[in-house]
């Protein structure tokens, strides 16, 4: 993870800022119309609507398809339905209805035709055959139960014709829509202005109506109905919720109703209204259909009611579709205001901070993290953020969709850019300069320092590692400068990668030796364990390489490493100009001692007895001798480590045993003992041989009284 600096925490929230303001600017106002189709959608597929269908407070009556082709209606203009049209008002009115809405308009009269027909006009013979209708209309108007529809539009009013207001007394109420600039109704507006006065829309009259309370319009502009405060993310208008997918509306046929008034079914009537708002609409596939909220997922024209009279037409499979009929959209405004159930939108500068804060939190996290990251990020927000919002719109609340995810996606690309072109610019430019000198952990604490490299050191714990191939100046001596070549870089590959595999860096080459160190750059607590583990599998892949590398064929290469842990100064240690990220302290030249002192004892590997305490139990071991090395007067105990511990040889173990043995006779000055035990594997262990040699000339010799088991070399 990039650490960040008050550069980038700037540029983040500017970039938020302006992603912010742009997604949520009014030409791009049809996001928060999006983001309402989208929470319509998800709801209605995650969550649905367990609601009982009978509790609707709205049905709606329907002249649909089935009317068109039953009859008297097949073929039949509809200006003459009127009659039929009176006689099922009056049935449902009859049956309880609190009230009735018309969502159809008849905008004049069979009676009003001017067509000749014989002597006189249609008009004129079909007087009076309105007047049942009329009469129903009045009766129903009177009793509070009627309110007719009307389009209002100062180019084409689509209004009912004169004697149909006058007889409900211009109990008439608009049906107009409010239709977004992508042509979608997610709002209704509340009322209109007709002369000096504010009338309430169709759906706004019939919810009073049922509630038995006129809407108030308070100062501030909001509309109260029965205590309810209208939520109106515009002045005027309700947002839709379409909890039901249209689904949540009893349905009814006219042309059963027709037929059930036939049959004389008063109780059928009872059933299916008492107490509720009717709606009185039109559902057919090519007339008044409407695209809203749930053009994504798909609405439905309501829920077919019980029937009563007619049987139920064969195809009556009802498919979700992109659009539903109009009075679909009225009844869903008329339960809205009944259940206090309108959707909640925030307004202009809430969502506007909400999409600049998720912005903001997208745009640190690509500034701190890898692109792929922070688009997996950006991911996992979204969706967290959308399952949020999802909640929130079950419960009628609409938080911002779209312009968040598409305003923090935007700022996300803005910081990838920002990145590249300046604020990666220095690491990019430190990682190529330094990729070949220094090892990754430093260039990551550069990076992450926001620093370049300077002079400079701390004390630190490590163990460090000293490597040397054995009598290779003869070696090298008989081969061509290519092979030299071909044969270092072979072998300094293999080592270096198991090396910084466990955790190392490697500090210099010296020709053909490596120097080394665990537990920096980067902390490591266990680097003395890494130390002898990289030091095993390296003298495990020396042999690998002689066996199996055509480069080695033929040289039989060995080597000897020294380990030692301690303290030690780490850091840029060099010139002003030009220095290394490098060790220093006695701790690496005991190290470098001991890679040396291999070669009296004939072993590959010898540890410091610090290291040996630091591995814990990890390892089988076996104590070599006392040493007193080159420029330090202090004696140290010196160990080879055999194996991990439980894996080592049973040729290894009577060996390390017979050691042991001879080593605890040596330092009782009993050489003669210690001879016999070093001589018993003396032919497999050099180091036995050694000392095997070493007891018996003491045996024959014996040291002076100040003697001590101190074995001090001479070389390095």
């Amino acid at each position: 993870m990039r650490r960040i600096g008050g550069r980038d925490i700037v540029a983040a929230i500017l970039i938020a800022l302006v992603a912010g303001a742009v997604f949520t600017s009014p030409p791009l106002q049809t996001l928060q119309g999006l983001s309402l189709d989208i929470l319509t959608a998800l709801r209605g597929k995650i969550i649905g609507d367990s609601r009982d269908l009978a509790t609707s407070p709205v049905v709606v009556v329907a002249i649909d398809g089935e009317t068109y082709d039953s009859p008297p209606f097949k073929g039949s203009p509809t200006q003459t339905w009127t009659r039929e049209i009176g006689r099922v008002l009056t049935g449902i009115a009859d049956g309880g209805a609190k009230v009735i809405g018309f969502d159809v308009i008849f905008p004049s009269s069979i009676e009003q035709s001017e067509i000749s027909f014989g002597d006189a006009p249609i008009g004129a013979r079909m007087k009076g055959f309105d007047r049942d209708y009329l009469i129903a209309l009045r009766q129903l108007s009177d009793n509070g139960k009627l309110v007719l529809g009307e389009i209002l539009s100062n180019d084409h009013p689509d209004v009912p014709y004169p004697a149909q207001r006058l007889a409900v007394r211009n109990n008439v109420r608009a049906l107009n829509v409010h239709t977004d600039t992508d042509d979608v109704i997610r709002r209704m507006p509340l009322s209109f202005s007709i002369g000096d006065k504010r009338v309430p829309a169709m759906a706004v009259e019939l919810a009073a109506h049922a509630l038995g309370a006129a809407p108030q319009i308070e100062p501030s502009g909001a509309t109260i109905l029965s205590g309810y405060a209208i939520p109106s993310a515009l002045p005027n208008t309700l947002t839709l919720n379409y909890r039901g997918m249209g689904r949540d509306v009893p349905t009814y046929s006219f042309a059963d109703l027709r037929a059930c008034l036939e049959k004389g079914d008063a109780d059928f009537f009872r059933r299916a209204f008492d107490g509720k708002v009717v709606l009185f609409g039109t559902i057919l596939n090519f007339e008044d259909r409407k695209l809203t909220s749930m053009r994504l997922s798909g609405g439905h024209d309501g829920t077919p009611a019980a029937r009563c009279a007619l049987p139920v037409p064969t195809n009556t499979t009802q498919k979700a579709r992109s659009d539903i009929a109009g009075v679909f959209v009225h009844a869903t405004v008329v339960r809205n205001l009944i259940e206090r159930d309108a959707v909640t939108e925030l307004g202009f500068p809430m969502r506007t901070v909400l999409t600049i804060v998720f912005a903001a939190i997208i745009a640190c996290a690509a500034a701190m993290l890898a692109p792929g990251g922070a688009l997996i990020a950006w991911l996992g927000l979204t969706a967290a953020y959308t399952a949020a919002a999802v909640t929130a719109f079950v419960h009628a609340l609409a938080l911002p969709l779209t312009e968040p995810a598409l305003a923090s996606l935007a700022a996300l690309a803005m910081m990838i850019g920002y990145r590249f072109v300046l604020a990666d610019r220095d690491e990019r430019f430190l990682r190529q300069s330094f990729a070949f000198y220094l090892a990754p952990e430093v260039i990551n604490t550069m990076v992450a320092s926001g620093k370049m490299p300077a002079l400079g050191g701390e004390m630190r714990n490590v163990t460090m590692f000293f490597s040397d191939l054995s009598g290779f100046s003869s070696i090298a001596e008989t081969m061509t400068p290519g092979e030299l070549v071909t044969l270092m870089n072979e072998y300094l590959s293999a080592m270096t990668d198991i090396i910084e595999s466990h955790g190392g860096y490697v500090d210099k080459y010296i020709g053909d030796s490596i120097v080394a160190m665990f537990g920096a750059p980067a902390d490591d607590p266990a680097h003395a364990r890494n130390a002898v583990h990289a030091a095993l599998k390296c003298h495990e892949k020396l042999a690998e390489l002689n066996a199996s590398n055509p480069a080695f064929a033929g040289h039989g290469l060995s080597h000897r490493i020294g380990l030692n842990s301690g303290e030690a100064v780490v850091g840029n240690i060099g010139s002003r100009r030009r220095f290394n990220y490098t060790v220093m302290s006695d701790t690496v030249n005991v190290a470098s001692r001991l890679e040396g002192a291999n070669k009296y004892y004939g072993t590959a590997i010898m540890a410091s007895e610090t290291t040996m305490a630091q591995t814990g139990d990890t390892f089988a071991w076996r104590e070599l001798d006392a040493i007193r090395v080159l420029g330090r007067g202090e004696a140290i105990k010196v160990f080879e480590p055999l194996a991990d511990k439980g894996a080592e040889s049973a040729e290894r173990t009577k060996v390390a045993t017979a050691y042991a043995e001879g080593l605890a006779c040596w330092r009782a000055r009993e050489f003669a003992k210690a001879a016999e035990a070093f001589d018993g594997v003396a032919k497999i262990d050099p180091a036995s041989a050694l000392f095997a040699k070493r007891a018996k000339a003491l045996a024959a010799n014996p040291p002076s009284p100040e003697w001590t088991p101190v074995n001090t070399l001479e070389g390095k």
